[in-house]
């Protein structure tokens, strides 16, 4: 998932139907708030491990040594997102023949073109529709969450075709995502933001090099490292109840803390991702507070604040989580320091010490990101999926189990 991205092309991961996902739950909110301990994370490739953590202390043969790391980054590359549309997995769609994927519910009601993704990701054989009469026919069903939470009458009617795969897709996190226990058994495949969805499709990634990239990270010139604003925060959903209101409250009282959106400054012309990179351009960190704390929930605040060229500060789950998609010096974790005060010192130092900043910084230099954009790129990839599945007639038993681990 880290900048190794790009030497990985597969999306679809099978899981174990009855099993809960294998990682630890991470609803703690900010641990100066409330105490409580989450279970570890296992990052791959971006943090250094020393001999002895990787080997074992005790001597080892040249060959048993060079299979242990040869094993551990396979098991790394497996945890990568792939490039869009290319390699072995879109050519297994050619291969299979065309697939039919319904939209049956279209996310947040909002209904658009659906797209050409031959065109657009290089994913062919795939017909696209949201056309209910082509229920009978279609080889899977895609049902966004939201518009069934609460309302099971809402899923297409059973008994379903033969063969037909029902795909279940939500990027929420499990704190804003209800009733999955009503939905235990119903689904084949499952497409989220989770490293252990069948189809997974973060919020964003880092690729090894910018050409590859939907956007280059170069680095910020020399001018343009010290910024005039300090930091910033922009907030859509403001509530009381979250523990990023109660951590910005705190670090406020250490430090300036420009705030925009609902509850602040109002944001240039449609507010979209390009208004908030164009504000976060003028500053020197950003606030990258996700509303709640769970298992690989984080969502675009991280990227845009690395497209703009600050440094992110970030509230969610662990490090050791952050750090499957990011180098450890791309971002500061609130949970590094004991107290706001101890946070809101250190950003004042980096502010006075350009050498301290620079780490922060240097590791762009050959970095791209890509962002998927809602939701055509969803689209097409479960139509890859499902492609690559035909034979598989596996059922999620325990969406909920599993989503809320």
């Amino acid at each position: 998932m880290q900048g190794g991205a790009a030497r990985v092309e597969r999306l679809i991961r099978p899981r174990r139907r009855t099993d809960v996902g294998p990682h630890g739950s991470h609803r703690r909110p900010w641990k100066w708030l409330v105490t409580g301990k989450l279970s570890a994370m296992s990052p791959c490739g971006w943090r250094r491990r020393r001999r002895g953590d990787l080997l074992g202390r005790r001597p080892c043969s040249l060959v048993c040594a060079a299979s242990v790391v040869i094993l551990f980054f396979k098991m790394c590359l497996l945890r990568t997102p792939a490039p869009l549309g290319a390699g072995p997995a879109a050519k297994r769609t050619d291969r299979a023949g065309a697939v039919t994927v319904l939209l049956w519910t279209p996310p947040f009601g909002h209904h658009q073109p659906l797209p050409d993704c031959q065109a657009r990701f290089r994913v062919s054989g795939c017909a696209l529709t949201d056309d209910r009469g082509a229920y009978p026919r279609a080889d899977a069903v895609l049902v966004h969450h939201r518009e069934i939470a609460g309302n099971a009458s809402a899923l297409p009617p059973e008994p379903r075709p033969r063969g037909q795969k029902w795909v279940w897709m939500n990027f929420e996190s499990p704190t804003h995502t209800r009733d999955l226990w009503r939905f235990d058994g119903l689904f084949n495949l499952t497409m989220s933001y989770r490293g252990d969805s069948d189809i997974f499709l973060p919020y964003g990634y880092l690729v090894p090099s910018p050409r590859t990239a939907q956007y280059g990270l170069a680095l910020p010139g020399q001018r343009s490292r010290l910024r005039p604003g300090l930091v910033a925060w922009v907030i859509s959903n403001w509530s009381e109840s979250h523990a990023r209101v109660a951590f910005f409250r705190e670090l406020s009282r250490h430090i300036r803390v420009d705030v925009y959106g609902r509850a602040g400054r109002p944001l240039p012309h449609d507010g979209g991702r390009d208004s908030v990179v164009r504000v976060v351009k003028r500053y020197q960190f950003y606030l990258a507070l996700e509303n709640s704390q769970h298992t690989d929930y984080i969502t675009e605040k991280l990227w845009n604040a690395l497209l703009a060229g600050a440094v992110p500060v970030v509230l969610g789950p662990t490090r050791d989580n952050y750090e499957r998609f990011l180098p450890p010096q791309a971002f500061i974790h609130v949970d590094d320091f004991p107290s706001a005060a101890a946070l809101a010192r250190y950003l004042l130092l980096l502010r006075r010490d350009p050498a301290r900043l620079r780490r922060h910084l240097d590791w762009r230099k050959s970095y791209g990101v890509h962002m998927p954009r809602f939701w055509a790129e969803q689209y097409c990839m479960a139509c890859r999926a499902v492609a690559g599945a035909r034979h598989r007639t596996s059922v999620v038993a325990d969406l909920e189990d599993w989503f809320q681990s």
